[in-house]
């Protein structure tokens, strides 16, 4: 049994994804449909569905997608952490239709020009929120915002904190410093997990090979281990790089086989109580 513990869905026609460069072969529809073939031939049973853009209406509806499909197994949605009800709001998701599927929450913090973003007080309160719905909250950060994330998790030792893409180091430059250091301050503390997942998306399109994306991987199962790391095939954004079964055979070649139980299926089961 695999869990793929990170990918995306959407449909142009219902909302932009002004994320998407014009001309990018990502501008188009990605459907369960479309991925439904893709995970059944590589052997995934059960995924996440994760969210894309920061609108309120995004997360019911792709709670009702996780109702209407058995492939997915939960969704890491949005809300607004900063409005004063956030509490309220996670409680009136859980009460929609597919909304025992929520099992965490995401911001772009990655696109927020204050560093430190997640240390603001109403973020906080927010995040709170998050641990007391029995929710995780999703990292999805550029590695010179890795320090605050440290710091955010320091302060709220009862929210899981699961970090996308492993804080998206720079595989195509090969630095892993100040990447690795701060990723080991960030696994030294219990409550987080990181994801095996983004990473062709980090490295050089035109060139990248297995061995550049070592180091990260590397890196990451000595500061979390197995039992704190889990696979993401972060579809359909690899797809520019890397086939959906070409980036699992990659998390499959650079990790031992021992360890692909954990990485492949337990930790995400009980990370997102799937």
């Amino acid at each position: 049994m695999t869990v793929d513990a990170h990918h995306h869905v959407w449909d142009l026609s219902v909302r932009d994804q002004d994320w998407i460069d014009e001309g990018s072969p990502l501008r188009r529809d990605f459907t369960v449909a479309d991925l439904a073939p893709e995970a059944r031939a590589a052997g995934v049973d059960r995924t996440v569905l994760v969210q894309t853009v920061t609108v309120p209406e995004e997360t019911p509806e792709f709670l009702a997608l996780a109702a209407g499909h058995e492939l997915i197994a939960g969704v890491v949605g949005w809300t607004d952490l900063t409005r004063p009800d956030v509490a309220d709001e996670l409680a009136r998701l859980r009460e929609l239709p597919g909304g025992r599927y929520l099992k965490g929450v995401r911001h772009q913090v990655q696109g927020e020009p204050d560093p430190r973003w997640l240390l603001r007080a109403d973020v906080r309160r927010g995040l709170a929120a998050v641990a007391d719905a029995g929710l995780v909250y999703d990292l999805v950060v550029q590695p010179h915002q890795l320090p605050a994330c440290v710091e955010a998790a320091s302060s709220l030792p009862q929210l899981t904190f699961v970090l996308d893409h492993l804080g998206k180091p720079p595989i195509a430059s090969g630095a892993l410093e100040p990447w690795a250091s701060d990723l080991r301050a960030l696994a030294a503390l219990p409550h987080t997990v990181a994801k095996l997942s983004g990473l062709v998306t980090e490295a050089d399109p035109a060139s990248w090979t297995v061995d550049d994306l070592r180091p990260y991987v590397d890196t990451a199962l000595e500061a979390f281990g197995p039992a704190r790391l889990m696979f993401g095939s972060d579809w359909p954004v690899c797809t520019p790089t890397a086939s959906y079964g070409e980036v699992l055979d990659l998390a499959r070649r650079l990790t031992d086989p021992h360890d692909h139980a954990q990485l492949l299926e337990t930790t995400a089961v009980r990370v997102y109580d799937l």
